[in-house]
């Protein structure tokens, strides 16, 4: 007999401010175990091509899929999960819906996975496994928090991770990488404003060229990341 395991309804929020900036910087700490080192989001294609070559080529890649892309796709999933908008289970499958290709679900899926065990060991409530913004959002609702903050602090992650894949793989140097990333950070403040209130009716995503290249990432010839 297959067991169900069912999504609690009570939060056990975190009731002091410090502690609970303190655990959303951790959760997006390089350090912790959710192996976003190992994903490239489909960068390393385009690095490999030769497309991104430069601080300034890496900027628009990176912006360009927070704007209008899986930043801003991921984002408005956190943000409905964090909310309680909608049922997680059905957050889940809108998100495995907007998978562009099956290496971005897998990404998605196993850092989610990744995530919710690492949180549970730490005193979280089991849940199912959920893809990663789903998950993510889910346990920040118990951090008390404003949603623009959890929003930005997790854009700001995912910028962060994209940048440091050029950094190792153009090669970029890493204060070039640091001020790409930081050239970015007022516009991760306004779109984690923009996002913060969303509704399923506003998920949109226009990015071929970046959908394109997940896709061909397993044609590679030589691959240093899983996506």
């Amino acid at each position: 007999m297959t067991t169900i395991m069912r999504i609690p309804t009570r939060i056990h929020m975190i009731t002091d401010p410090s502690t609970a900036r303190l655990t959303l910087l951790q959760w997006v700490s390089p350090a912790f175990p959710v192996s976003a080192f190992a994903y490239s989001h489909g960068l390393e294609t385009v690095i490999a091509d030769g497309r991104i070559k430069d601080a300034q080529s890496l900027e628009r890649w990176v912006w360009a899929l927070l704007d209008a892309g899986s930043g801003r796709t991921d984002g408005t999933l956190l943000s409905l999960a964090c909310r309680r908008q909608m049922p997680l289970a059905d957050i889940a499958e809108l998100a495995e819906a907007l998978a562009a290709s099956r290496e971005r679900w897998d990404e998605t899926r196993d850092m989610g996975g990744a995530f919710l065990r690492t949180t549970e060991s730490l005193g979280s409530e089991p849940l199912p496994d959920l893809p990663y913004p789903v998950a993510f959002g889910a346990r920040a609702a118990a951090l008390n928090l404003p949603v623009t903050e959890i929003l930005a602090t997790y854009l700001h992650g995912f910028a962060a991770n994209l940048i440091a894949v050029a950094v190792r793989f153009v090669p970029l140097g890493q204060t070039e990488g640091q001020q790409v990333l930081a050239g970015l950070g007022p516009r991760i403040g306004v779109l984690a404003e923009e996002l913060a209130d969303a509704g399923p009716e506003d998920i949109r995503s226009s990015v071929p060229a970046a959908d394109m290249a997940a896709l061909q990432h397993e044609t590679l010839d030589v691959r240093l990341f899983k996506t």
